[in-house]
């Protein structure tokens, strides 16, 4: 280049612009950087995952131009419009995650949606409703059946159990016209959105007996009053006369549910009580269907038994701002792309521990049982091609697989990712494997831990294939609002430590009941409900449970 010429380009070029795109080339060094001085040997792992999930976002047919689904923003009636989007940001946009739900949305369903919405406003907290009834329910005594009646939520357990018993709660205050106001401790501030329009569903810091440390022997419990006669199955009390308030345990007791808590003439008995507190850990929405009282309204709500939680959990359970936003980043940024995307849920309880060989050689079986994942060659895995911009198609050799392991541990994220990244499948599919958390232990005492566990819930439900583990709530929350039935991991045969059979298809998507309720009630002996009601089965994983089937 002549003098002049360089001249030129010097002129073109000041000193200020070349030294921007010597910053520039030192900002972009600078994350593979990071990189190699964070992670030593294991950046050359990260760097891949990003150049696969680059390809994976270019090549997918996800991510087509052509005929995009349009998502059913309100879930076929069950969502109101009548939200402010940005307060609640994952109410609107989580239908877009989600593929269609297989059960239609029963009009009657919407009805009475909406019909408890305007009540729950009438009565809510704030209104001149509920300050008569707090009036009422501060002078010591039930009064006579109030306008507004309302039943407390009070939480235990960890996030799976609370959100099995909030969705339970929610339906009996459907089937009784009743208000529901939730009990929100530290640990669940804002984990979840409001779900009702123009009101809150928070139970106010002034309730008087948020704090009481109820039981199944206190003497605000049904069964005590029972017991003690304070209320009397042929209605010999009148509802003036009744306490203030009833309290209704529906905890886990020896796997079992309390005895005098689902049977017809119970339910006549608290009816007449216009403040209930209620704390349950279990998904006793199966047993509202042994009442014959509620049948035909459940009949009508719900045509297809299997999907009680799938709708109302759609309907009530939103996660907060925070909790979204993990959820969104992680799909955006890690799994949106995929041509397939497979969750692989691990709980190990404490009263069935498993060492980590065992299960992790169970969810293999399963996994290739199932064809759910590739056969691994034993060769390094081929390099990644970027496709050509008029690529239409995704042959079977370069689809790209994501699988996302949600565990407490990191071990079953660790194996499976290098056994994935450092050998090539037999069928050429690429498999990418991402853990978003791991934190060792649960910690429902802990917002952030329930964030983390909320969003993660979320992230399952939007995977194509699931594999969950046995006596998990949580796998249940995430299968059933999915509407996928998953494969369990069949529980062990302790003596030989392992399952004949490595993972089983459930009869339906809906959670299961862990303690069922005695039927007693008036009778001698108890009664089995699977021999009497065509709708119930035990359930898979716990063969003593009860849940819902078609």
């Amino acid at each position: 280049m002549g003098s002049e010429a360089m001249e030129a380009a010097g002129a073109r070029d000041p000193p200020e612009r070349r030294r921007g795109a010597v910053m520039a080339v030192l900002l972009a060094a600078l994350p593979l950087l990071l990189l190699l001085f964070l992670f030593g040997d294991r950046a050359a792992s990260i760097a891949a995952d990003a150049l696969a999930r680059a390809q994976v976002k270019q090549q997918s047919p996800r991510n087509a131009s052509s005929s995009p689904r349009e998502p059913d923003r309100l879930l076929g009636g069950l969502l109101s419009p009548d939200f402010d989007e940005p307060a609640c940001r994952s109410r609107y946009e989580g239908s877009r995650r989600w593929k269609p739900s297989p059960f239609p949305v029963s009009p009657y369903l919407v009805r009475k949606l909406r019909q408890y919405e305007a009540n729950h406003r009438r009565c809510g907290p704030d209104t001149p409703r509920y300050r008569e009834a707090m009036a009422q329910l501060r002078s010591g005594r039930n009064g006579d059946r109030g306008e507004c009646r309302y039943v407390v939520w009070l939480p235990v357990q960890g996030l799976g159990n609370r959100m099995l018993s909030l969705v339970s709660t929610f339906l009996y205050a459907l089937l009784t016209a009743r208000v529901l106001l939730v009990h929100e401790p530290p640990e669940m501030e804002g984990l979840f959105c409001e779900p009702f329009p123009g009101t809150s569903w928070l139970l106010p810091a002034s309730f008087p007996y948020k704090d009481v440390r109820f039981g199944s022997e206190s003497k605000e419990s049904y069964v005590t009053m029972l017991q003690n006669n304070v209320v009397r199955y042929d209605g010999g009390n009148a509802s003036s006369a009744l306490p203030a308030y009833v309290y209704l345990h529906l905890e886990n007791m020896n796997l079992r549910l309390q005895s005098h808590t689902f049977c017809e003439e119970d339910h006549r008995a608290l009816d007449g009580f216009n403040w209930m507190v209620l704390r349950s850990d279990s998904y006793f929405a199966v047993a509202l269907f042994l009442v014959p009282t509620y049948r035909d309204e459940l009949e009508r709500m719900f045509p297809s038994k299997g999907s009680v939680f799938h709708h109302l959990g759609r309907y009530l359970l939103h996660p907060g701002n925070p909790a979204w936003g993990i959820a969104q980043r992680f799909f955006d940024g890690y799994l949106a792309g995929a041509d397939q995307r497979l969750g692989v849920q691990v709980r190990i309880v404490w009263h069935h521990p498993v060492p980590f060989d065992v299960m992790f050689d169970q969810i293999l079986r399963c996994t290739r049982e199932h064809r759910l994942l590739p056969q691994l060659t034993g060769s390094e895995p081929p390099a990644i091609v970027r496709p050509s911009s008029n690529t239409t198609a995704t042959s079977k050799a370069n689809k790209v697989k994501a699988v996302l392991v949600v565990s407490l541990k990191p071990e079953y994220y660790d194996k499976l990712h290098g056994m994935y990244y450092n050998n090539a499948t037999a069928s050429g599919e690429l498999v990418t494997v991402y853990q978003p958390s791991h934190d060792q232990d649960q910690h429902t005492e802990a917002r952030a831990h329930n964030e983390r566990a909320l969003a993660e819930i979320f992230l399952l439900s939007y995977c194509d294939e699931m594999v969950t583990t046995s006596w998990s709530t949580f796998g249940y929350v995430a299968h059933a609002l999915a509407g996928l039935r998953p494969r369990l991991l069949a529980p062990l045969d302790l003596s030989k430590m392992r399952s004949d059979v490595a993972c089983v298809r459930p009869a339906s998507i809906e959670p299961c009941l862990h303690s069922p309720p005695s039927l007693v009630c008036r009778r001698k002996q108890d009664l089995d409900p699977v021999a009497h009601v065509p709708f119930l089965r035990h359930c898979e994983d716990v063969d003593f449970g009860l849940k819902l089937v078609d």
